[in-house]
């Protein structure tokens, strides 16, 4: 399962965040495969695409919590999304 973690640094916690960023390289964590990460530039806003188990994102939020905002997406590719769409709508 590919999930979208939509982060945001915390008021106040920025250099925090960086720092440790800079140190860990905010590793995906056990379970998890990094699919990207971006980030805005001058900006404190970013995404990471990861894939693997839901506990295993839930762990990964976890333990961002207390430096970032976080919101997690769970997401489809287009084939997906379409074959599902299709079968709704009645297409092949």
């Amino acid at each position: 399962m590919k999930t979208m973690v939509v982060w945001r640094t915390q008021p106040g916690k920025y250099k925090t965040a960086v720092e440790t960023f800079l140190k860990t390289g905010g590793p995906a964590g056990e379970g998890l495969k990094t699919v990207g990460r971006w980030h805005t530039p001058g900006s404190t806003l970013g995404w990471h695409l990861l894939e693997g188990d839901p506990a295993s994102v839930a762990r990964h939020v976890a333990e961002w919590a207390d430096l970032l905002e976080l919101d997690t997406y769970p997401v489809i590719e287009d084939a997906e999304a379409g074959a599902a769409a299709a079968k709704v709508f009645g297409k092949k």
